[in-house]
């Protein structure tokens, strides 16, 4: 091999080890300051989000804090460059136990707000969220078999309608003391009511700290419903769930 060659090989090794440390770099940026993905693998925001959704989740939204950085390796306490999360977002958020695990809820209470659950109703600051009954929720088990669950539209005081999912009423989670949220914290809840660890459970998550909010859940780019494993490629275009890809989220 001639000197040239040998040269030549040099310049194209350097220029692709260029061209990936730039992709990784614009991909370091963009996850950082602008969208992450995100995947369900659990089902306490059913039916909003269903377990297989993947999701881009919008870093700007709620400003910066070092939960924005990867390993929440910021270099800065609070938040930067943001706004406060409204009532009715879907947002995720580092759980406050261990500052590391991400969590996907729905923020329900504000600073200040006193938050209960009467008898499987929402009550802010001493007043029943309005819930209206819709059509069941169906699920399906392995067997294609169909079970009915109680959906409710619920529609919280600044407007914002979502849907929440009744599977045991008068469950555990639907009569609870009164939670008055700190300053500077927010309650969030799932909304399959009966199947989801959130502010609820002080011991396990509780109050959230504006600190620990990581993003704005804004569509779903992707779904499936479990029905093939990841090198089973053939079966990927039949467990896609199409309908639900691009959604928007609210």
């Amino acid at each position: 091999m001639t000197e040239k060659m040998k040269s030549l090989r040099e310049v194209a090794w350097a220029e692709n080890v260029k061209t990936i440390a730039y992709a990784l770099l614009i991909a370091l940026v963009i996850r950082t300051f602008l969208f992450q993905p995100f995947n369900i693998p659990t089902g306490s925001m059913i039916p909003t989000l269903l377990i297989g959704d993947y999701l881009f989740v919008s870093k700007y939204s709620y400003g910066y804090s070092r939960h924005s950085f990867p390993f929440s390796l910021g270099f800065f306490d609070g938040r930067i460059l943001g706004s406060e999360p409204e009532r009715g977002d879907i947002a995720v958020f580092k759980l406050p136990t261990d500052n590391r695990t991400d969590y996907i809820k729905r923020v329900i209470g504000l600073p200040g707000d006193e938050i209960q659950m009467r008898n499987s109703v929402l009550y802010i600051n001493g007043k029943a969220v309005p819930r209206e009954r819709i059509e069941d929720f169906v699920e399906r088990d392995a067997a294609g078999n169909a079970r009915g669950h109680a959906q409710y539209l619920e529609t919280l005081p600044n407007g914002v309608q979502h849907i929440t999912l009744d599977l045991v009423p008068n469950g555990l989670g639907d009569n609870t003391g009164i939670y008055r949220v700190p300053e500077g914290h927010y309650f969030m809840m799932g909304d399959n009511r009966d199947n989801s660890s959130d502010s609820r459970v002080p011991s396990s998550v509780g109050y959230v700290p504006l600190e620990n909010f990581v993003g704005k859940a804004q569509i779903i780019f992707f779904s499936t419903d479990g029905s093939a494993r990841i090198w089973e490629f053939w079966r990927w275009f039949g467990a896609a769930r199409y309908e639900r890809m691009f959604d928007g989220l609210n």
